[in-house]
């Protein structure tokens, strides 16, 4: 048996989210003229706020506004290594590694599962010694070019239980005890299957469950 420790990354091990960040960050060096499409951007996300498009819709539309409806993953490379630098300098809790490191010297296997797509959270990941990434998938074509569509679920709320579930029967691990370390109620189902829930700087509604069912709450900074 494995004992796990599955980390969410947004606003979790990193202070902001990071996703249009990412966006803007290799907009900013592939095709400034992107910008432009800002206002349409702020459109997703005001048919987002009124319930007309998904979470998984929504990161579809800003793809392909801000990074392109076909990439080529050698092109994007540099921006993603030059990213996860930044997220590492400027947008990490300080708590964070700390955990990562207490975790690592327990000998626990190290998750990071979070909604953000995993061709850029990956390199974040490994950079702070993850074993495995588990997040957002992108469609491949046959040239494999990254599209900006979504390949199976955005791995959000429940759906991020089913892929870490995939996950371990395809690697045929049996998990012995896991932590999980979230800020957001969103992360309910995960923080169901763990041993050790642990609240990281919650929002109001996960701070007000983890009082009444006695999870750790832990400030990260």
């Amino acid at each position: 048996m494995t004992d796990l420790a599955i980390y969410d990354m947004d606003k979790t091990v990193t202070r902001r989210p990071t996703y249009t960040p990412f966006l803007m960050h290799v907009a900013l060096r592939t095709a400034p003229w992107r910008l432009l499409l800002l206002p349409f951007v702020a459109v997703s996300l005001l048919l987002y706020g009124a319930k007309a498009i998904d979470r998984a819709r929504l990161k579809e539309i800003n793809h392909r506004l801000l990074i392109g409806g076909k990439v080529d993953p050698a092109r994007l490379a540099p921006h993603v290594e030059s990213f996860s630098r930044i997220t590492l300098q400027r947008n990490l809790r300080p708590g964070a590694r700390a955990a990562i490191r207490r975790d690592k010297e327990e000998g626990r296997m190290l998750v990071l599962a979070t909604a953000s797509y995993r061709f850029y959270a990956e390199a974040i990941g490994k950079a702070l010694g993850f074993d495995h990434v588990i997040g957002t998938e992108a469609v491949e074509d046959e040239r494999q070019r990254l599209c900006a569509r979504i390949d199976g679920e955005n791995c959000y709320a429940a759906a991020k239980k089913r892929m870490v579930d995939a996950w371990l029967a395809s690697a045929a691990i049996e998990p012995g005890t896991i932590a999980f370390y979230s800020d957001h109620h969103s992360d309910q189902p995960m923080f169901d299957m763990a041993d050790e829930p642990v609240a990281v700087n919650p929002d109001e509604t996960l701070r007000q469950r983890a009082r009444k069912r006695g999870w750790r709450i832990e400030d990260w900074g």
